[in-house]
């Protein structure tokens, strides 16, 4: 029985140990081509690779940028940091008229997707357990809502 739990032991340990030193593999060149044709004029930009998704936090004229690409390369989204003050009327109103009108807007993301498509992702709070993603279109149309945590 005490060989059984110092075996067990040694696992644990070397789990977690290997877990603690893995690497995250590295950025593929592809990704790095991509975002070197979408965005020359970047700065301060930093890689990050998760094995499913290649994330690249930079910024852009004075805005800061997250940019996804697949574990191939392929671009496949870049969010902006951006404010409630600064949405279109179109947006606002879209979101006054929905029924999460009555919670805090906590942070604004304009999203850019492949086709030239652009949303809105507001971050709404009702309490510390309500909170969700709304996601708008350019007319202000609100598109879906998603869970945060």
């Amino acid at each position: 029985m005490k060989s059984l739990r110092i075996a067990t032991l040694y696992l644990c340990l070397s789990l977690i140990t290997s877990a603690g030193f893995a690497q995250i593999t590295s950025v593929p060149e592809q990704a790095k081509e991509n975002f070197a044709k979408q965005y020359p004029s970047a700065t301060n930009v930093k890689w990050s690779n998760d094995i499913v998704n290649v994330n690249v936090e930079f910024d852009l004229d004075g805005e800061h940028m997250n940019a996804e690409y697949s574990n191939k390369g392929i671009w496949k989204s870049t969010q902006k940091e951006w404010s409630y003050d600064k949405l279109t009327e179109a947006v606002k109103d879209g979101f006054q008229k929905s029924k999460y009108a009555d919670q805090e807007v906590a942070d604004v993301k304009i999203i850019y997707l492949p086709g030239d498509v652009v949303q809105y992702r507001l971050k709404v709070e009702k309490n510390d357990l309500q909170k969700k993603f709304l996601y708008f279109n350019e007319k202000g149309r609100l598109l879906r809502s998603a869970v945060t945590l």
